[in-house]
């Protein structure tokens, strides 16, 4: 059974200061990707396994996700997303966002019983650049 904790989701108020400190504290760690999406501009540094996604805060949408400073979410990887979102249904826990089926990842999000956010992602694809991919 594949489980491991691939990624961190952090909001922070200064963007090109958190690189800066991560890829001082981790010199194997590179900038994957990035943008300007729905919670506003974000990054991914790490390594072709495991990254650390950074969102810049915006204080103007207090009360939003992503809106201040602090963890997200965390990810995992997992082998079967649709059993463990059925284990995790069946116990009562509720999603936080739609399933995502994306061409190389089904992603799924749930809050735990004090509305911690998980996000648990199955890969359909063993190849880093389709892993890894930010096209869709």
């Amino acid at each position: 059974m594949k489980l491991y904790m691939e990624h961190i989701n952090l909001s922070v108020q200064d963007l090109e200061g958190a690189t800066q400190f991560f890829t001082t504290a981790f010199p194997n760690f590179k900038v994957r990707g990035g943008g300007d999406g729905n919670y506003g501009k974000w990054l991914h540094i790490g390594t072709a396994d495991t990254y650390i996604a950074i969102t810049q805060a915006d204080p103007k949408k207090r009360g939003e996700r992503y809106a201040s400073s602090g963890i997200n979410h965390v990810g995992f990887v997992v082998d079967d997303v649709d059993a463990l979102a059925k284990r995790l249904s069946e116990a009562g826990y509720k999603r936080s966002y739609p399933k995502q089926i994306q061409q190389f990842r089904i992603r799924d999000y749930f809050l735990d019983a004090e509305d911690n956010e998980y996000e648990f992602v199955e890969y359909l694809s063993d190849k880093e650049e389709e892993r890894n991919s930010y096209a869709d």
